[in-house]
């Protein structure tokens, strides 16, 4: 009998050897096959949408399936590559007056925690930086895919949004100082 229990806390021993952790994976976001974005609208004179993006970020994320709450991500932004689509607007929203890019070149998101709701949406909530201030913000997120890509690589993808309010970040965008950030990133597993 003695020799049987050994023997089988021997096996499972093996057995837990043997099988791989799974351990949260790091992504790279894909800007360089622009399968991704950061793009913003907020309202115009109170009458329609204005949108737009930045071109030039980078950033990347881990993600556990099997415990999304220990899952991070980081985007860094350089705030020079604001396009509305207007060059002209574009130069005004680079300006001292709104993101003034000379002084604050650059744009953070560092995520503190995600928090998963009953249904499975995420919440994932860390500090902006943004205009020289850094706010603890919470973005509602959700998975969009995963799975394996033509070259050979594994991807994730998600979209998430959280909308600000200017004049906390040392900005005021008149006549509303509510802009909604947008994410769409696909990341690359490394």
């Amino acid at each position: 009998m003695k020799m049987k229990n050994q023997l089988s806390k021997l096996a499972l021993v093996a057995a837990l050897l043997a099988t791989p952790l799974v351990q949260a994976a790091t992504y790279v976001i894909d800007t360089k096959g622009a399968h991704a974005a950061v793009a913003f609208k907020f309202k115009h004179l109170n009458i329609s949408w204005l949108t737009g993006e930045f071109e030039d970020f980078d950033g990347q994320f881990t993600y556990d399936e099997a415990n999304p709450k220990a899952s991070t991500i980081e985007v860094n932004v350089r705030t020079a590559s604001i396009d509305s689509n207007h060059a002209e607007r574009d130069k005004h929203m680079r300006s001292a007056k709104f993101l003034d890019t000379d002084q604050f070149p650059s744009a953070e998101f560092a995520s503190k925690r995600v928090e998963v709701g009953a249904d499975g949406a995420l919440t994932v909530v860390g500090d902006l930086t943004l205009h020289g201030v850094t706010k603890e913000v919470a973005i509602d997120a959700e998975m969009t895919g995963a799975g394996d890509d033509p070259w050979g690589g594994y991807r994730a993808g998600f979209e998430g949004s959280v909308t600000i309010d200017t004049t906390e970040f040392g900005m005021k965008f008149p006549p509303s100082n509510e802009v909604e950030l947008l994410f769409f990133l696909e990341g690359i597993r490394q």
